[in-house]
């Protein structure tokens, strides 16, 4: 089987103080068969130096005004000539050093190339240090129907085929990737689950404001794909669990 091409996209917007480590984790990966894409948004902070510093190695980068983030990822979407398409934005990374050519070897095993390849997530802070695994895990069998629990695969752990990749909705500002995921799936044969730690994450403390918006949005795609009845019922469920949980914790 020929080795897969994979289009790594990289979004950046005003991000110098983490774009520069993003860049060396995805250009040092001992997997030679790596399509680069960097998509900035028109930063002024002197990100644009810490690209061009680097741009021998990326297949293509533009700095630009967007509309946002998931009009950034379309842009880059629509430059990847790769197999798979996978996001790894500025402050985030890849595993290890090996972990592209790790998964490009657990797939050529199949008899074809999986349409979604996706594994677990590792969160990190501000100064790299590892906050454990995501809580979320990822299922052993995965579904666009998984979903209806929440978004049990991390975005920068989720891998698809380019073919399935439809573009984000911009209608979504805060949860497109969610949409996305679940479309990329509904679009899927077959979902691998490489049991690999694929990516580290960086938890920007979102604000609160944010927080809540991104959650009416999912509550929204939820209704969407899995219809309001259920989705009433099992926000219900996670209501008692959340509760029920701190009640515990704080009996402790």
């Amino acid at each position: 089987m020929q080795q897969p091409l994979f289009s790594i996209i990289t979004i950046t917007y005003n991000a110098s103080r983490w774009a520069e480590q993003t860049f060396l984790n995805v250009l040092s990966q001992s997997y030679p068969h790596i399509e680069y894409i960097v998509i900035d948004g028109g930063s002024t902070d002197g990100t644009v130096d810490i690209i061009k510093r680097y741009e021998s190695g990326f297949a293509y980068w533009v700095s630009e005004p967007d509309k946002g983030i998931y009009d950034a990822m379309n842009k880059g979407l629509q430059k990847a000539t790769g197999d798979y398409v996978w996001f790894i934005n500025a402050g985030d990374s890849l595993c290890t050093a090996d972990t592209v050519q790790r998964v490009a070897s657990l797939i050529q095993k199949r008899k074809a190339l999986p349409d979604v390849v996706y594994g677990e997530t590792n969160i990190v802070d501000e100064e790299g240090r590892s906050l454990g695994l995501r809580r979320l895990k990822a299922p052993r069998k995965l579904s666009w129907k998984s979903f209806r629990m929440g978004m049990l695969v991390c975005h920068q752990s989720f891998i698809t085929k380019r073919t399935i990749a439809p573009l984000y909705d911009l209608q979504y500002r805060y949860s497109a990737d969610f949409d996305w995921c679940i479309r990329c799936m509904k679009q899927a044969g077959v979902l691998y689950n490489t049991h690999l730690t694929l990516s580290n994450f960086l938890d920007g403390g979102t604000s609160t404001m944010q927080r809540k918006a991104s959650l009416r949005e999912r509550y929204a795609i939820m209704c969407k794909y899995y219809g309001t009845f259920a989705t009433v019922l099992l926000h219900g469920w996670f209501a008692v669990r959340f509760y029920t949980a701190k009640l515990l914790k704080g009996r402790v």
